[in-house]
């Protein structure tokens, strides 16, 4: 896998250039201009949350604001998928920018678990790695590694930084030649839910 550093910098630099518009019904004080981002598809809609709280709160009044959400096309969109799932599953056969909806009212408890701050989707990552760790290597890497190297996994993955997350994610990625290969190969299969 290391071999293959050229192909792994490639994929961790894709890009998805996205435009988030204020919800049409959010109380403003004066228009609110869009936002645009290059967002990375390896990373979570919850990194990028506070630049984009940050953008509309400008025109909107504090007592407006509470817990931020994103749409697209009336599908709320899962802070727990990577950001490139997200696109692929309900946005590839769409013109670019990707165009998100921002809302700060009215969450959808019913379809969206509610995301606090930016440990729980710490906590949540780790926890997949973990899970695949543990099909692939019976958890031996995960658990050979110090505090120290999963947060530099994950500050690699939250500040975008390839080299800090691959000289960890490079230990989760290999195997030993008497091995043979891994234990199992651990993949998830998403699918859009039809009603």
């Amino acid at each position: 896998m290391t071999d293959d550093k050229d192909v792994l910098r490639d994929v961790w630099s894709g890009r998805i250039p996205t435009c988030f518009t204020l919800y049409q019904d959010e109380l403003t004080e004066r228009e609110a201009e869009p936002y645009y981002l290059l967002l990375p598809r390896v990373s979570y809609l919850t990194l990028v949350t506070d630049k984009v709280k940050k953008h509309f709160q400008k025109v909107m009044r504090t007592e407006d604001i509470s817990e931020i959400w994103f749409e697209f096309e009336d599908i709320p969109l899962k802070w727990h998928y990577p950001i490139g799932l997200l696109f692929d599953l309900h946005a590839s056969n769409t013109s670019l920018p990707w165009s998100i909806t921002v809302h700060f009212k009215n969450f959808p408890s019913k379809d969206l678990l509610h995301c606090q701050s930016k440990d729980v989707i710490e906590a949540h990552f780790m926890s997949s790695v973990k899970e695949a760790d543990t099909l692939k290597h019976k958890s031996q890497v995960i658990n050979e590694m110090q505090k120290k190297d999963h947060k530099q996994l994950w500050m690699g993955l939250q500040n975008d930084k390839f080299d800090q997350f691959w000289a960890i994610n490079r230990k989760l990625m290999e195997y030993s030649p008497e091995e043979g290969g891994f234990r199992y190969i651990p993949f998830r299969i998403y699918q859009v839910s039809v009603l």
